[in-house]
């Protein structure tokens, strides 16, 4: 039987489940966002990141830090919706909702294998902290593209000036 709802690890069980995963030897692959209107490219994304290793663990923002990244207005779904909305894709293999400003404590956590961030960044504009954090766990960043002229942004531009 398939229950998504499974695949929501809360924060105080990162640590364990982390451990339980480490001694199965499989890769870990983690990234984090909003994940606010999910769109193609998002679940291109998210799949494109999950290939880069075993599982995909995806670190979702919780509503106050959405809210102070992209404005009052956001994020329009909640943060268990959007949680829970991911854990339904194949790709994802967990979510955790975290609530820092940051991933670096959710990173240092859960040490990933393999930290995947958007070809938006690059190795020099990622959080500083958060690379550390990877890097001295022995992690390794790996940057990938975005599928062009996807984003929220421009999907909830399109909702009120079709």
């Amino acid at each position: 039987m398939v229950n998504f709802r499974d695949k929501l690890v809360p924060w105080d069980q990162l640590v364990a489940w982390r451990t339980a995963v480490r001694g199965t030897g499989r890769r870990l692959v983690i990234t984090n966002g909003c994940f606010d209107l999910l769109h193609l490219g998002h679940v291109t994304y998210l799949e494109t990141a999950r290939n880069h290793g075993d599982l995909l663990l995806v670190g979702v923002n919780a509503d106050a830090a959405v809210r102070k990244l992209k404005g009052p207005g956001r994020p329009v779904n909640p943060e268990l919706d959007r949680a829970l909305v991911l854990a339904a894709l194949e790709s994802v293999s967990a979510v955790t909702i975290f609530t820092q400003p940051t991933a670096t404590e959710f990173l240092s956590l859960a040490q990933p294998d393999i930290y995947v961030k958007g070809g938006d960044y690059t190795i020099q504009t990622i959080n500083q902290d958060e690379r550390r954090v990877v890097e001295s766990a022995g992690g390794q960043i790996v940057l990938v593209g975005l599928v062009e002229g996807r984003s929220t942004t421009n999907t909830l531009k399109k909702a009120v000036h079709p």
